[in-house]
Protein backbone atom coordinates (compact mmCIF):
# COMPACT_ATOMS: atom_id res chain seq x y z
CA UNK A 1 0.00 0.00 0.00
CA UNK A 2 2.91 2.33 0.70
CA UNK A 3 4.14 2.02 -2.89
CA UNK A 4 0.66 2.79 -4.21
CA UNK A 5 0.35 5.91 -2.03
CA UNK A 6 3.81 7.08 -3.15
CA UNK A 7 2.90 6.62 -6.83
CA UNK A 8 -0.33 8.56 -6.36
CA UNK A 9 1.50 11.42 -4.64
CA UNK A 10 4.12 11.56 -7.40
CA UNK A 11 1.37 11.62 -10.04
CA UNK A 12 -0.08 14.71 -8.36
CA UNK A 13 2.92 16.74 -9.53
CA UNK A 14 2.32 16.49 -13.32
CA UNK A 15 -1.45 16.72 -12.76
CA UNK A 16 -1.10 19.94 -10.78
CA UNK A 17 1.40 21.28 -13.32
CA UNK A 18 -1.04 20.60 -16.16
CA UNK A 19 -3.92 22.34 -14.35
CA UNK A 20 -1.82 25.44 -13.67
CA UNK A 21 -0.29 25.51 -17.16
CA UNK A 22 -3.63 25.32 -18.95
CA UNK A 23 -5.17 27.96 -16.69
CA UNK A 24 -2.16 30.26 -17.10
CA UNK A 25 -2.30 29.89 -20.89
CA UNK A 26 -6.02 30.72 -20.96
CA UNK A 27 -5.41 33.85 -18.89
CA UNK A 28 -2.85 35.08 -21.42
CA UNK A 29 -5.52 35.19 -24.12
CA UNK A 30 -8.32 36.50 -21.92
CA UNK A 31 -9.28 40.12 -22.59
CA UNK A 32 -8.51 42.69 -19.92
CA UNK A 33 -6.12 42.46 -17.02
CA UNK A 34 -4.94 44.31 -13.92
CA UNK A 35 -3.11 46.94 -15.97
CA UNK A 36 -6.23 47.67 -18.03
CA UNK A 37 -8.29 47.80 -14.84
CA UNK A 38 -6.06 50.49 -13.30
CA UNK A 39 -6.02 52.42 -16.57
CA UNK A 40 -9.83 52.32 -16.69
CA UNK A 41 -10.03 53.63 -13.12
CA UNK A 42 -7.62 56.45 -13.87
CA UNK A 43 -9.27 57.57 -17.08
CA UNK A 44 -12.82 57.11 -15.83
CA UNK A 45 -12.73 57.91 -12.11
CA UNK A 46 -10.16 60.69 -11.75
CA UNK A 47 -7.06 58.73 -10.70
CA UNK A 48 -8.05 57.19 -7.37
CA UNK A 49 -6.53 53.91 -8.50
CA UNK A 50 -3.08 55.30 -7.95
CA UNK A 51 -3.55 54.74 -4.22
CA UNK A 52 -3.96 51.01 -4.83
CA UNK A 53 -0.67 50.41 -6.61
CA UNK A 54 1.50 49.93 -3.52
CA UNK A 55 5.10 50.98 -3.05
CA UNK A 56 6.15 49.96 -6.57
CA UNK A 57 3.92 52.61 -8.13
CA UNK A 58 4.20 55.39 -5.57
CA UNK A 59 5.71 57.93 -7.95
CA UNK A 60 3.45 56.81 -10.76
CA UNK A 61 0.85 59.26 -9.56
CA UNK A 62 2.69 61.85 -11.61
CA UNK A 63 1.26 60.26 -14.75
CA UNK A 64 -0.33 62.88 -16.91
CA UNK A 65 -2.51 63.05 -19.96
CA UNK A 66 -0.68 64.14 -23.13
CA UNK A 67 -2.85 66.96 -24.37
CA UNK A 68 -0.58 67.67 -27.31
CA UNK A 69 -0.72 64.29 -28.91
CA UNK A 70 -1.79 60.66 -28.51
CA UNK A 71 0.67 58.07 -27.27
CA UNK A 72 0.25 54.63 -28.83
CA UNK A 73 -0.14 51.73 -26.40
CA UNK A 74 -0.99 48.03 -26.47
CA UNK A 75 -3.54 48.63 -23.70
CA UNK A 76 -7.04 49.75 -24.51
CA UNK A 77 -7.80 53.18 -23.10
CA UNK A 78 -4.14 54.04 -22.46
CA UNK A 79 -3.87 56.63 -25.23
CA UNK A 80 -2.72 59.90 -23.75
CA UNK A 81 -1.09 58.36 -20.65
CA UNK A 82 2.63 58.73 -19.95
CA UNK A 83 4.49 55.63 -21.31
CA UNK A 84 6.68 55.61 -18.19
CA UNK A 85 3.57 55.25 -16.07
CA UNK A 86 2.42 52.30 -18.17
CA UNK A 87 5.87 50.71 -17.81
CA UNK A 88 5.73 51.13 -14.02
CA UNK A 89 2.29 49.56 -13.97
CA UNK A 90 3.61 46.55 -15.89
CA UNK A 91 6.53 46.22 -13.46
CA UNK A 92 4.21 46.58 -10.47
CA UNK A 93 2.09 43.63 -11.65
CA UNK A 94 5.04 41.62 -13.04
CA UNK A 95 4.03 41.97 -16.68
CA UNK A 96 7.46 43.35 -17.65
CA UNK A 97 8.70 39.74 -17.82
CA UNK A 98 7.97 37.12 -20.53
CA UNK A 99 5.03 34.74 -19.84
CA UNK A 100 7.23 31.65 -19.42
CA UNK A 101 9.39 33.42 -16.84
CA UNK A 102 6.32 34.57 -14.95
CA UNK A 103 4.87 31.06 -15.01
CA UNK A 104 8.12 29.54 -13.75
CA UNK A 105 8.37 32.07 -10.92
CA UNK A 106 4.76 31.40 -9.97
CA UNK A 107 5.33 27.63 -9.76
CA UNK A 108 8.51 28.10 -7.71
CA UNK A 109 6.75 30.38 -5.26
CA UNK A 110 3.67 28.15 -5.05
CA UNK A 111 5.83 25.08 -4.38
CA UNK A 112 7.02 26.96 -1.26
CA UNK A 113 3.42 28.07 -0.51
CA UNK A 114 4.39 31.69 -1.12
CA UNK A 115 1.31 33.20 -2.78
CA UNK A 116 2.28 36.85 -2.58
CA UNK A 117 -0.18 39.67 -2.06
CA UNK A 118 -3.44 40.61 -3.72
CA UNK A 119 -3.18 43.17 -6.53
CA UNK A 120 -6.06 45.30 -5.28
CA UNK A 121 -6.31 44.45 -1.57
CA UNK A 122 -3.67 45.39 0.98
CA UNK A 123 -3.40 41.84 2.34
CA UNK A 124 -1.52 38.62 1.63
CA UNK A 125 -3.33 36.10 -0.54
CA UNK A 126 -3.06 33.29 2.03
CA UNK A 127 -4.34 35.58 4.79
CA UNK A 128 -7.24 36.57 2.55
CA UNK A 129 -8.16 32.93 1.88
CA UNK A 130 -7.96 32.07 5.60
CA UNK A 131 -10.15 35.08 6.38
CA UNK A 132 -12.90 33.89 4.02
CA UNK A 133 -12.64 30.20 4.88
CA UNK A 134 -15.01 30.01 7.91
CA UNK A 135 -18.05 30.71 5.74
CA UNK A 136 -17.19 28.05 3.16
CA UNK A 137 -16.20 25.50 5.81
CA UNK A 138 -19.50 26.07 7.62
CA UNK A 139 -21.57 25.64 4.47
CA UNK A 140 -19.57 22.68 3.13
CA UNK A 141 -19.37 20.78 6.40
CA UNK A 142 -22.97 21.17 7.50
CA UNK A 143 -24.50 20.60 4.06
CA UNK A 144 -22.50 17.36 3.70
CA UNK A 145 -23.44 16.10 7.16
CA UNK A 146 -27.11 17.02 6.72
CA UNK A 147 -27.35 15.43 3.29
CA UNK A 148 -25.85 12.16 4.57
CA UNK A 149 -28.00 12.13 7.71
CA UNK A 150 -31.08 12.50 5.50
CA UNK A 151 -30.15 10.41 2.47
CA UNK A 152 -28.74 7.26 4.13
CA UNK A 153 -31.77 6.44 6.34
CA UNK A 154 -34.12 7.50 3.55
CA UNK A 155 -32.28 5.40 0.96
CA UNK A 156 -32.33 2.33 3.23
CA UNK A 157 -36.03 2.76 3.91
CA UNK A 158 -36.76 3.15 0.20
CA UNK A 159 -34.83 -0.05 -0.56
CA UNK A 160 -36.75 -2.02 2.08
CA UNK A 161 -40.06 -0.58 0.85
CA UNK A 162 -39.16 -0.79 -2.84
CA UNK A 163 -42.25 -0.40 -5.03
CA UNK A 164 -44.50 0.69 -2.17
CA UNK A 165 -46.42 3.96 -1.93
CA UNK A 166 -43.73 5.28 0.44
CA UNK A 167 -41.07 4.62 -2.18
CA UNK A 168 -43.13 6.33 -4.88
CA UNK A 169 -43.98 9.58 -3.09
CA UNK A 170 -40.53 9.98 -1.55
CA UNK A 171 -39.02 9.53 -5.03
CA UNK A 172 -41.27 12.34 -6.22
CA UNK A 173 -40.05 14.61 -3.43
CA UNK A 174 -36.41 13.75 -4.16
CA UNK A 175 -36.81 14.43 -7.88
CA UNK A 176 -38.61 17.74 -7.30
CA UNK A 177 -36.00 18.84 -4.77
CA UNK A 178 -33.21 17.96 -7.18
CA UNK A 179 -34.90 19.78 -10.05
CA UNK A 180 -35.43 23.08 -8.20
CA UNK A 181 -32.34 25.31 -8.52
CA UNK A 182 -30.90 26.12 -5.11
CA UNK A 183 -30.69 29.84 -5.77
CA UNK A 184 -34.40 30.05 -6.69
CA UNK A 185 -35.36 28.25 -3.51
CA UNK A 186 -33.02 30.60 -1.61
CA UNK A 187 -34.85 33.62 -3.04
CA UNK A 188 -38.19 32.06 -2.05
CA UNK A 189 -36.94 31.51 1.51
CA UNK A 190 -35.68 35.06 1.65
CA UNK A 191 -39.03 36.46 0.52
CA UNK A 192 -40.96 34.29 2.98
CA UNK A 193 -38.80 34.34 6.10
CA UNK A 194 -36.13 37.05 5.86
CA UNK A 195 -37.99 40.33 5.75
CA UNK A 196 -39.38 39.99 2.25
CA UNK A 197 -43.14 40.12 1.78
CA UNK A 198 -44.12 37.97 4.77
CA UNK A 199 -42.05 37.20 7.88
CA UNK A 200 -38.81 38.64 9.24
CA UNK A 201 -37.54 35.66 11.23
CA UNK A 202 -34.00 35.15 9.93
CA UNK A 203 -31.02 37.45 9.19
CA UNK A 204 -29.63 38.05 5.74
CA UNK A 205 -25.98 38.91 6.33
CA UNK A 206 -22.98 37.09 7.77
CA UNK A 207 -22.56 34.05 10.00
CA UNK A 208 -23.00 35.90 13.28
CA UNK A 209 -24.74 38.96 14.71
CA UNK A 210 -22.98 42.21 15.60
CA UNK A 211 -23.22 41.43 19.33
CA UNK A 212 -21.91 37.87 18.92
CA UNK A 213 -18.97 38.36 21.31
CA UNK A 214 -21.30 39.56 24.05
CA UNK A 215 -23.43 36.40 23.98
CA UNK A 216 -23.07 33.35 26.20
CA UNK A 217 -21.80 30.08 24.78
CA UNK A 218 -25.35 28.79 24.24
CA UNK A 219 -26.34 32.12 22.72
CA UNK A 220 -23.40 32.02 20.32
CA UNK A 221 -24.36 28.52 19.13
CA UNK A 222 -27.97 29.53 18.61
CA UNK A 223 -26.94 32.73 16.83
CA UNK A 224 -24.59 30.79 14.52
CA UNK A 225 -27.25 28.28 13.45
CA UNK A 226 -29.86 31.06 13.24
CA UNK A 227 -27.76 32.66 10.50
CA UNK A 228 -27.13 29.32 8.77
CA UNK A 229 -30.75 28.09 8.70
CA UNK A 230 -31.85 29.61 5.41
CA UNK A 231 -28.61 29.02 3.43
CA UNK A 232 -28.43 25.38 4.52
CA UNK A 233 -32.13 24.82 3.79
CA UNK A 234 -31.65 26.22 0.28
CA UNK A 235 -28.64 23.99 -0.38
CA UNK A 236 -29.87 20.76 1.20
CA UNK A 237 -32.90 20.49 -1.10
CA UNK A 238 -30.86 19.11 -3.96
CA UNK A 239 -27.79 17.88 -2.06
CA UNK A 240 -29.26 14.61 -0.76
CA UNK A 241 -30.99 13.41 -3.95
CA UNK A 242 -28.01 11.63 -5.55
CA UNK A 243 -26.86 10.01 -2.30
CA UNK A 244 -30.40 8.84 -1.51
CA UNK A 245 -30.80 7.06 -4.84
CA UNK A 246 -27.25 5.66 -4.65
CA UNK A 247 -27.95 4.26 -1.19
CA UNK A 248 -31.22 2.71 -2.31
CA UNK A 249 -29.72 1.05 -5.39
CA UNK A 250 -26.72 -0.24 -3.42
CA UNK A 251 -28.98 -1.86 -0.84
CA UNK A 252 -31.23 -3.35 -3.51
CA UNK A 253 -28.22 -4.95 -5.22
CA UNK A 254 -27.01 -6.47 -1.98
CA UNK A 255 -30.44 -7.63 -0.79
CA UNK A 256 -30.83 -9.74 -3.94
CA UNK A 257 -27.54 -11.62 -3.47
CA UNK A 258 -27.26 -15.23 -2.36
CA UNK A 259 -25.66 -14.59 1.02
CA UNK A 260 -28.75 -12.61 2.08
CA UNK A 261 -30.98 -15.55 1.14
CA UNK A 262 -28.71 -17.84 3.17
CA UNK A 263 -28.81 -15.52 6.19
CA UNK A 264 -32.60 -15.46 6.08
CA UNK A 265 -32.71 -19.25 5.76
CA UNK A 266 -30.68 -19.49 8.98
CA UNK A 267 -33.49 -17.72 10.81
CA UNK A 268 -31.95 -14.26 11.19
CA UNK A 269 -34.39 -11.38 11.53
CA UNK A 270 -34.70 -8.77 8.78
CA UNK A 271 -32.96 -6.21 11.02
CA UNK A 272 -30.02 -8.57 11.60
CA UNK A 273 -29.78 -9.32 7.90
CA UNK A 274 -30.05 -5.67 6.92
CA UNK A 275 -27.63 -4.12 9.41
CA UNK A 276 -25.45 -7.13 10.22
CA UNK A 277 -24.74 -8.30 6.68
CA UNK A 278 -26.04 -5.94 4.02
CA UNK A 279 -25.14 -2.56 5.52
CA UNK A 280 -21.33 -2.79 5.31
CA UNK A 281 -21.27 -4.02 1.72
CA UNK A 282 -23.99 -1.67 0.51
CA UNK A 283 -22.47 1.42 2.16
CA UNK A 284 -19.02 0.90 0.63
CA UNK A 285 -19.58 3.31 -2.26
CA UNK A 286 -21.57 5.81 -0.22
CA UNK A 287 -19.16 6.14 2.71
CA UNK A 288 -16.05 6.11 0.52
CA UNK A 289 -17.51 9.02 -1.43
CA UNK A 290 -17.89 11.18 1.68
CA UNK A 291 -14.54 13.05 1.29
CA UNK A 292 -15.34 13.85 -2.32
CA UNK A 293 -18.84 14.99 -1.44
CA UNK A 294 -17.46 17.31 1.21
CA UNK A 295 -14.86 18.86 -1.07
CA UNK A 296 -17.51 19.35 -3.76
CA UNK A 297 -19.87 21.14 -1.38
CA UNK A 298 -16.98 23.07 0.13
CA UNK A 299 -15.66 24.60 -3.09
CA UNK A 300 -18.32 24.52 -5.75
CA UNK A 301 -21.78 24.59 -4.24
CA UNK A 302 -22.11 27.93 -2.51
CA UNK A 303 -21.32 30.83 -4.87
CA UNK A 304 -24.90 31.89 -5.54
CA UNK A 305 -25.98 31.11 -1.97
CA UNK A 306 -23.13 33.24 -0.62
CA UNK A 307 -24.17 36.07 -2.89
CA UNK A 308 -27.89 35.90 -2.05
CA UNK A 309 -27.35 35.75 1.71
CA UNK A 310 -24.32 38.11 1.76
CA UNK A 311 -21.95 35.44 3.05
CA UNK A 312 -18.39 36.46 2.26
CA UNK A 313 -16.80 33.08 1.58
CA UNK A 314 -14.32 31.50 -0.81
CA UNK A 315 -16.82 31.13 -3.64
CA UNK A 316 -17.60 34.84 -3.66
CA UNK A 317 -13.91 35.68 -3.23
CA UNK A 318 -12.95 33.66 -6.29
CA UNK A 319 -15.74 35.14 -8.39
CA UNK A 320 -14.87 38.73 -7.48
CA UNK A 321 -11.16 38.06 -8.02
CA UNK A 322 -11.86 36.88 -11.56
CA UNK A 323 -13.93 39.98 -12.28
CA UNK A 324 -11.22 42.23 -10.80
CA UNK A 325 -8.45 40.35 -12.63
CA UNK A 326 -6.76 39.81 -9.26
CA UNK A 327 -4.57 37.02 -10.62
CA UNK A 328 -2.62 36.17 -7.41
CA UNK A 329 -5.90 35.37 -5.66
CA UNK A 330 -7.29 33.50 -8.68
CA UNK A 331 -4.25 31.26 -9.16
CA UNK A 332 -3.72 30.71 -5.43
CA UNK A 333 -7.33 29.53 -5.09
CA UNK A 334 -6.89 27.25 -8.08
CA UNK A 335 -3.61 25.82 -6.79
CA UNK A 336 -4.77 25.23 -3.21
CA UNK A 337 -8.15 23.77 -4.19
CA UNK A 338 -6.64 21.51 -6.86
CA UNK A 339 -4.03 20.23 -4.41
CA UNK A 340 -6.67 19.55 -1.76
CA UNK A 341 -8.89 17.88 -4.35
CA UNK A 342 -6.08 15.52 -5.39
CA UNK A 343 -5.39 14.53 -1.80
CA UNK A 344 -9.11 14.05 -1.14
CA UNK A 345 -9.26 11.72 -4.14
CA UNK A 346 -6.44 9.67 -2.62
CA UNK A 347 -8.20 9.60 0.75
CA UNK A 348 -11.40 8.40 -0.94
CA UNK A 349 -9.54 5.48 -2.51
CA UNK A 350 -7.89 4.60 0.79
CA UNK A 351 -11.31 4.68 2.46
CA UNK A 352 -12.39 1.83 0.18
CA UNK A 353 -9.59 -0.37 1.55
CA UNK A 354 -10.44 0.61 5.13
CA UNK A 355 -14.12 -0.32 4.70
CA UNK A 356 -13.45 -3.47 2.65
CA UNK A 357 -9.98 -5.06 3.16
CA UNK A 358 -10.60 -7.26 0.11
CA UNK A 359 -9.87 -4.23 -2.10
CA UNK A 360 -6.14 -3.98 -2.80
CA UNK A 361 -5.13 -1.23 -5.23
CA UNK A 362 -1.46 -2.23 -5.07
CA UNK A 363 -2.18 -5.81 -6.15
CA UNK A 364 -4.45 -4.54 -8.92
CA UNK A 365 -1.63 -2.41 -10.35
CA UNK A 366 0.80 -5.33 -10.49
Amino acid sequence: MGAYILRRILLMIPTLFGIMAISFAIIQFAPGGPVERVIAQITGQGGDAGDRLGSGGGDAGAASFDAGGVTSSKYRGAQGLDPEFIAKLEKQFGFDKPPLERFGMMLWNYARFDFGESYFRDIGVLDLIVEKMPVSVSLGLWITLLSYLISIPLGIRKAVKDGSSFDMWTSGIVIIGYAIPGFLFAILLMVLFAGGSFYDWFPLRGLTSDNFHELSLGGKILDYFWHLTLPLTAMVMSAFATTTLLTKNSFLDEIRKQYVVTARAKGLSERQVLYGHVFRNAMLIVIAGFPGAFISAFFTGSLLIENIFSLDGLGLLGFRSILDRDYPVVFANLYIFSLIGLFISLISDLTYTWIDPRIDFERRDV
